[in-house]
């Protein structure tokens, strides 16, 4: 096994960045900004699965988040990424002029933005149930997030749980669901056991609590007939990995050969496949050759909670 799932999450960065919508991205930059025109307070933003902090990251150096006070829940189920959080974000501000002040909750101040950063170590169900406009107990809460965010989410939680999730959006407010996986991966060059080995990958997907491995379509149709909610918007976002000039960019190697172990996990899992060895030293050989090419298709999906 490759080892650290905080340095896959670091090595995703670049793949995730090529492969977000950016038509949606645009959309919710204009979203966000006519939500803060609105609002007296700061915008408060909710990222389930947040994960070392990467998306947070991303909505700086993108200038998705708008100018001024900004409250940031970054939730995720691992204390070991939480624990990664600060690490992550205090070495990302070093190299872009931002400030780190504070403990738990700290701040993040790039001069026109003060973000109040608290990390969350949570179930996010659970997380939206004690937080959503009606808890457990029946008792009305206070939903106060004006985004909720939730990045390669929704094709390993229960979509009827959407609802909860979407509890904790303020009337009026966004949620922003993208990197949902729907139904394809792919490698190339082709091996005679592609077709097996992706087939069983899927079928892990399925026999998972609340996975699906074509959640983007379902997805799709959940929230496109959700009372209460308009979809905004949605595209694909297909991660396409290759190397370039018989490289791969960035540490994007070590993000393939965490996917080969993930597989190789998930379909020995299932009782494994004829050729599945060959697959693999094959796959893992052109990893370090600069040969192998992956690709996966999923959705992004922005839309608003309705007052």
């Amino acid at each position: 096994m490759t080892g650290s799932f905080q340095r896959y999450l670091r090595a995703k960065r670049t793949v995730d960045d090529r492969a977000l919508n950016r038509r949606l991205v645009d959309s919710l930059r204009a979203e966000l900004a006519a939500r803060a025109a609105e609002s007296a307070g700061p915008l408060r933003v909710l990222e389930i699965g947040a994960g070392i902090g990467t998306m947070l990251t991303r909505f700086l150096d993108w200038d998705v988040l708008p100018e001024g006070d900004i409250e940031y829940v970054a939730l995720d189920v691992q204390a070991e990424n939480v624990a990664a959080m600060r690490d992550y974000l205090t070495e990302w501000a070093a190299g872009n002029d931002v400030t780190v002040a504070g403990d738990e909750p700290f701040r993040l101040d790039d001069g026109t933005r003060r973000i109040t950063v608290d990390p969350v170590v949570a179930d996010a169900l659970d997380y939206a149930d004690d937080h959503g406009a009606v808890g457990s107990s029946g008792r009305r809460a206070e939903a106060d997030s004006d985004l909720l965010v939730g990045a390669a989410l929704l094709d390993i939680l229960d979509r009827e749980a959407l609802g909860t999730l979407l509890g904790t959006v303020a009337p009026g407010g966004l949620y922003y669901f993208p990197i949902t996986f729907d139904g394809a991966t792919r490698f190339r060059p082709p091996h005679p056991a592609d077709r097996a080995v992706e087939e069983r990958y899927h079928d892990h997907m399925d026999a998972k609590p609340g996975g699906d491995s074509r959640a983007g379509g379902a997805v799709l149709d959940r929230l496109q007939r959700l009372d209460g909610t308009t979809l905004l918007g949605v595209a694909g976002s297909d991660w396409v990995v290759r190397p370039v000039d018989g490289a791969y960019p960035d540490d994007e190697a070590y993000f393939l050969r965490h996917i080969l172990d993930t597989v190789e996990g998930a379909v020995g899992e299932l009782g494994g496949v004829d050729g599945l060895d060959d697959w693999l030293a094959t796959r893992r050989e052109q990893v370090a050759a600069g040969e192998l090419l992956y690709v996966t298709h999923q959705l992004d999906f922005l839309g608003r909670v309705e007052p």
